[in-house]
């Protein structure tokens, strides 16, 4: 009962601008300035943010050595470039339109003043302006061929609580710095995408006699019933091709992992007589990792699909929880003392990589590609959410301030 109850957990959350932590060897990295338009400067509530945003959005790429000084100038393709910038490598010229919604960029080569990028982006509401940002940068580094950043593009979704059995559904961008409720109305907890286009999501209803499962399309609205269970119910998981759901159930009393086939039927993956939860594929679907009380405290265990055999894989530590995989590599919690860290290990070996030093720091989630680490972060009395670039060693905290969060996806 006690594993229930952290597992149930939530984290108040304040605030809203970037710290971000350079690791890697600045020498190594393209040099970059940043040129706003003079004509539409100031023009807007949001264009001092934009600039941040940009600038954030480039140095957590972890490809450039930004030049964090903020100019204004002449956006025209055949301006001069100005003197102080002859030794960058590129310049980023943009326009920001003062109702908020539409952002141009161009980006240019200094020694020979040729534009060798330029493309313009719009969005439906001046309120998710920051999406503007994050498409420039991730287009920007693909235009130069650098290893892909399309995490940037991809929306946090999480739950909420407002009230005593009250708690909504948000999604936002990465930074928090647009959100928006989704849905709303009683306790509804446990978000978790659907698929890798984010274009549905699952989420558990406590609106009903029973919990209750549902997915949600986000182009329509429309909510369908998936299942029903007696004590809790969550989506934990979806398999690559979203045919298959992870679920942590008790429907008699103690929590294990069932699998859950869309269109087909239910079968129970763990059957143990104490505390199973947080299932996560691994690899291509056939294995799956966990977290189980097995041995008198929670760790990280891994189980093939089928197999009545279980091996611990939460080699450090012997207090694991919060859980994510990606390909072969695993994430997880550990509590040393005071301090709640996060580590990275391997599923068939002995890889141990601590990600965090200090403060409690958990829910730790992989992007889509493996390559960046989202998590939840407290550290005297601050709380933030953090990211991990594990390819370049950049990370950024960005306080922010929205209640008390309950699960997280991205």
């Amino acid at each position: 009962m006690r594993f229930i109850i952290f597992f149930l957990m939530t984290i108040n959350l304040f605030a809203v601008d970037a710290e971000l932590t350079i690791e890697k060897d600045v020498a190594s990295k393209a040099s970059i300035a940043i040129i706003e338009d003079q004509a539409t400067a100031y023009s807007g509530t949001h264009h001092e943010k934009m600039f941040s945003l940009l600038k954030d959005d480039i140095k957590l790429s972890g490809h450039f050595n930004l030049d964090e000084t903020r100019r204004e100038g002449d956006f025209n393709e055949n301006s001069m470039i100005p003197p102080e910038l002859h030794d960058r490598e590129y310049i980023l010229k943009y326009s920001f339109s003062a109702s908020g919604d539409t952002l141009d960029i161009k980006l240019l080569r200094v020694y020979d003043n040729t534009v060798i990028f330029k493309k313009g982006y719009s969005v439906n509401s001046p309120k998710r302006y920051p999406i503007l940002a994050h498409n420039a940068i991730v287009d920007i580094n693909s235009a130069l061929d650098y290893d892909d950043i399309s995490w940037m593009k991809r929306y946090l979704i999480f739950s909420k609580y407002i009230g005593s059995r009250k708690s909504d559904i948000w999604v936002a961008d990465y930074t928090l710095t647009f959100s928006k409720v989704i849905v709303r109305g009683g306790l509804n907890i446990f978000p978790k995408w659907a698929n890798s286009k984010q274009t549905a999501f699952y989420y558990t209803s406590y609106n009903h006699k029973l919990p209750t499962l549902y997915r949600v399309d986000m182009r329509t609205g429309d909510r369908k019933k998936i299942i029903s269970s007696q004590g809790m119910l969550v989506c934990s998981d979806v398999s690559e091709d979203g045919s298959r759901l992870l679920l942590t159930m008790a429907p008699k009393g103690q929590p294990d992992i069932y699998e859950y086939e869309l269109g087909g039927g239910l079968k129970q993956i763990t059957k143990f007589g104490g505390i199973d939860v947080n299932g996560k594929y691994l690899g291509d679907g056939s294995r799956i990792v966990f977290v189980s009380d097995r041995m008198g405290t929670p760790n990280i265990y891994l189980k093939s699909i089928g197999s009545s055999s279980v091996e611990k894989v939460g080699l450090y530590g012997n207090n694991n929880s919060s859980c994510d995989a990606f390909s072969q590599y695993i994430l997880y919690s550990v509590k040393e003392g005071k301090s709640v860290n996060i580590y990275l290990g391997s599923a068939y070996s002995s890889y141990i990589r601590p990600l965090t030093s200090n403060g409690i720091n958990r829910f730790p989630r992989f992007s889509n590609n493996g390559k960046v680490v989202l998590y939840i972060k407290q550290n005297g009395g601050r709380n933030s959410i953090g990211y991990l670039n594990l390819a370049t060693k950049e990370s950024a905290l960005y306080p922010i301030k929205i209640g008390q969060i309950q699960s997280i996806d991205w």
